[in-house]
């Protein structure tokens, strides 16, 4: 009995995130990056301008949040309307697509602050 080894875009067609070259890690790199999840999450509140983000993701530069913000935008997760004022009024809002992974990593987030003090005490432990 033969085995036949699927090409790569067969591979590709449903993703696999273990194959080096497929392109749902850097979809995974997006989403899951440090400022991408707070992005995510921030936005389930609803349409936010970049500087409410900015002193709402306390920490993250005006570069980094513009560049997961595009990231974002790019793969489709995030719309973008800028209003032809002055100053510039920009506004960032999940899309449907957004939306759905935003409940993901949502729980996610909700794991990591409700785990968070049970992590501490094994880091503390295997400190001591």
């Amino acid at each position: 009995m033969k085995t036949t080894i699927p090409t790569l875009s067969e591979q590709m067609r449903d993703g696999n995130l273990f194959a080096e070259q497929c392109p749902s890690r850097e979809v995974l790199k997006h989403v899951t990056s440090r400022w991408g999840v707070l992005i995510l999450v921030a936005l389930r509140q609803g349409t936010h301008r970049f500087s409410d983000l900015r002193r709402k993701m306390g920490g993250v530069s005006e570069k980094m949040l513009a560049q997961s913000l595009q990231a974002l935008e790019h793969d489709g997760f995030v719309d973008r309307v800028s209003y032809p004022v002055v100053p510039p009024h920009v506004e960032y809002s999940l899309t449907p697509l957004g939306r759905e992974v935003s409940e993901k990593v949502a729980a996610l987030a909700d794991w990591i602050e409700v785990n968070t003090p049970q992590v501490m005490a094994n880091r503390d432990e295997r400190a001591a």
